[in-house]
């Protein structure tokens, strides 16, 4: 009953994380022809990490900063700034729900980094979703016909580098607080958005809309992070990867009523094939467990 509890706690806390990150996309979108997004991913860290200071703070954790230097913490927020970079710059140039259709691909691509890198057995079934959904990738880029755009490709690589993010996730210690792994994320982050700010050029003026669009993003971003974290790490991921593509659902809705965009017949039927051979992937990982 316990495990039961925690996996429908870890569901909610998905669905609520992918709310915040559709958010999040949503207000950087709006203020992307505005300033660069080097400076977009340093503000919002800063905001962020006056937050994070204050939560550790008050939770004591402030003496167990040492732990966010562990190899696993480190390298998932690497891989972490670097899927952020990625993403941004893909944010500000394509449709909004056409990136979160390709990134609806990312549970695939974590059961595949799992079965490559840590053994995890996935057997032909899964394989040949995995290739299926990888297939709905190919019709949403469309490499070679009309509608090609390479910037689907900075998408593929937010995928790879968050799926690096998930898998480094499920390895870190029970031990190590949450928050502290969100903090650590955070800072890499801003830091990573500082070193791109002094390449782009000049600061852009920021009005009170845009600090407040900024920190409302920041506020997002928060909830997104920890409750992701929380929701790997206290639930089994066959059953929480499916309330993943609710963020699908949030980015139509979201796209539809701020930027009037409708994908098109291809976009959506690339991401049906993905988030139906996701689907199976995980009702195969639940009928494996149960007869084992």
């Amino acid at each position: 009953m316990s495990m039961q509890s925690d996996n429908v706690r870890s569901c909610c806390f998905m669905v609520l994380s992918m709310l915040g990150f559709v958010l999040n996309d949503l207000l950087l979108k709006a203020i992307g022809d505005v300033m660069s997004f080097g400076q977009i991913i340093f503000l919002r860290g800063t905001v962020l990490c006056m937050v994070l200071m204050l939560i550790l703070g008050r939770l004591g954790l402030f003496g167990r900063w040492r732990e966010c230097l562990l190899p696993a913490v480190i390298i998932r927020s690497v891989a972490d700034a670097i899927a952020t970079a990625f993403f941004l710059l893909a944010l500000l140039k394509l449709p909004f729900a056409n990136i979160s259709a390709l990134l609806q691909s990312l549970p695939l691509a974590v059961t595949c980094g799992a079965a490559l890198f840590f053994g995890a057995t996935v057997g032909w079934r899964r394989w040949t979703a995995i290739g299926l959904g990888f297939a709905g990738v190919l019709l949403i880029i469309r490499p070679g016909m009309e509608g090609f755009d390479s910037t689907s490709l900075l998408v593929m690589a937010t995928v790879l580098f968050a799926a690096i993010r998930d898998l480094l996730t499920s390895r870190l210690p029970a031990s190590l607080p949450s928050i502290l792994v969100t903090t650590a994320t955070v800072v890499v982050t801003t830091f990573f958005g500082f070193l791109l700010m002094t390449i782009e050029g000049p600061w852009q003026p920021v009005s009170g809309a845009h600090a407040f669009m900024l920190a409302c993003a920041a506020l997002c971003l928060f909830v997104a992070h920890h409750f992701v974290i929380l929701s790997m790490r206290l639930g089994e991921i066959a059953y929480v990867a499916p309330f993943r593509y609710t963020s699908l659902v949030f980015a139509i809705v979201l796209a539809y009523v701020f930027f009037d965009e409708i994908p098109d017949g291809l976009t959506l039927a690339g991401a049906s094939i993905i988030v139906v051979t996701g689907l199976y992937t995980v009702y195969r990982e639940l009928a494996i467990k149960q007869s084992g």
